[in-house]
């Protein structure tokens, strides 16, 4: 599980189809304290950690590798990752750690895809649209994890939502990268699965 809070920028060092395909990351983390099979949220998709190393001597920090399936290929952006690409990170919730966004539990829904960027302030308006059978879990002032982030939304139209970022936001993300017809990794509210399988229960079980 995770917060929605990111930790640290990684930065996709290179690829490899290997069956499942094989990304390696470079990141702050300290290698020795990332143990193997730990997990890792990478740009909002929880993946396992199959190897990992220290970089030259002259950079701080080292890498990982992952591994993505054709599943995970299917409903996230990680099919389009190349070397040099910033992505989020966090790493996973600890027992008795701070709980600064939501849950978080890096199985990625959909794609939302950028629509709108506009300066509101010192702040950023994104407006997404989310795909047409995940729209009905994004409600007004809930939260949403895109790319890993756990981000409030500000308001709902349709298909379409809105969230403010704030500058700190934008300067420890890879949130400001973003242009306008981006596709954005999208997990709903965990909260909002169990409601909507509730409800469906028992429609099915009156009908």
């Amino acid at each position: 599980m995770f917060t929605g809070i990111v930790t640290d920028v990684g930065v996709v060092l290179e690829t490899e189809q290997r069956g499942d395909l094989r990304i390696r990351i470079g990141t702050r983390y300290e290698p020795d304290g990332i143990d193997m099979g730990a997990s890792i949220c990478c740009d909002g998709v929880c993946l396992t950690v199959v190897d990992k190393g220290k970089s030259a001597p002259e950079n701080d920090g080292g890498w990982f590798d992952v591994e993505a399936s054709a599943e995970t290929l299917s409903k996230t952006t990680l099919g389009g990752w190349a070397p040099g690409r910033r992505i989020n990170l966090e790493r996973a919730l600890k027992v008795g750690d701070e709980l600064g966004g939501h849950i978080v539990s890096g199985h990625v829904d959909g794609l939302a895809k950028v629509v709108e960027i506009v300066d509101d302030g010192d702040s950023t308006r994104i407006t997404f649209e989310a795909p047409e059978a995940l729209a009905p879990f994004i409600a007004s002032k809930g939260s949403v994890a895109l790319n890993g982030t756990s981000l409030t939304v500000n308001d709902v139209m349709d298909r379409r939502f809105g969230v403010n970022l704030i500058p700190h936001t934008k300067e420890v993300t890879t949130w400001g990268d973003i242009v306008k017809g981006d596709d954005i990794n999208l997990e709903i509210d965990t909260m909002a699965r169990y409601v909507e399988r509730l409800q469906s229960w028992n429609r099915w079980n009156k009908a």
